[in-house]
């Protein structure tokens, strides 16, 4: 079963220094139709103005990862140390029993433009910890990229061919590509999971059904996703604990 959801169906907000849509029910934005989709909690597209930021503030049993578009973000621990996360990468940071950040754009003259995502750990309470990787704009473009998986698997597992692989804690991969014109790729899926597809920006078919910038596709006992006839699209997809 397939269904695909409009950019312009997602929640949105305005504070001004911070412009937000939300794929899933957060903060001021609840639609009890959009609480999550399995272990898959929150997926926020959000733009922060020049010098703007949040100050800091708390998490805990959350693996977040930050997917920044353009621009730059930064974060600033408890012990005053600053982390940049440039355009085209991937930060994770795994809450775990307790975390604080500040969160802010460090330039002057630009928007930072990124993907929130909030994904349930197995196990919790763990210590935090972090890293980073290159996301799809550093990797060939016309295929899958795997970005995260289960830490046993990205460990354990075969080297990625392309760039490393974020471990989370959690039962989760997604993989994200760059396609245009008459790339394509094929992701097997097990029908016992669930697959969620957030096109970032361009335009893509997914199983033959065409989404545009913002479109999403939930994905229930399917066997596989197939992705192809894009323009200048940039993909997320979600194998998803059910």
């Amino acid at each position: 079963m397939l269904t695909v959801r409009k950019s312009c169906d997602r929640g949105h907000a305005d504070h001004g220094w911070l412009r937000s849509l939300h794929s899933f029910s957060f903060a001021g934005y609840r639609d009890p139709r959009y609480m999550g989709f399995g272990n898959l909690r929150v997926l926020n597209e959000d733009w922060i103005a020049p010098g703007a930021g949040l100050g800091q503030h708390g998490y805990r049993d959350l693996e977040i990862l930050s997917y920044v578009v353009s621009g730059e973000l930064a974060s600033r621990d408890c012990s005053g140390r600053v982390q940049s996360v440039p355009a085209g990468c991937v930060q994770r940071m795994g809450a775990g029993a307790g975390t604080t950040c500040a969160e802010f754009n460090p330039l002057p003259d630009r928007a930072a433009h990124y993907l929130q995502i909030w994904i349930d750990p197995a196990p919790r309470d763990r210590a935090p910890d972090g890293a980073q990787v290159p996301g799809p704009a550093r990797r060939p473009a016309g295929r899958l990229h795997l970005l995260a998986a289960p830490a046993h698997a990205a460990l354990d597992g075969p080297a990625e061919p392309s760039g490393p692989v974020l471990a989370v804690q959690a039962d989760v991969r997604l993989h994200a590509g760059l396609f245009d014109g008459p790339q394509a790729a094929e992701l097997p899926l097990d029908p016992a999971r669930k697959c969620y597809v957030h096109l970032l920006r361009g335009s893509l078919e997914a199983n033959g059904h065409p989404l545009a910038a913002g479109d999403a596709v939930f994905m229930l006992q399917e066997e596989c996703l197939r992705l192809g006839r894009g323009s200048a699209a940039e993909v997320l997809v979600f194998d998803l604990a059910a």
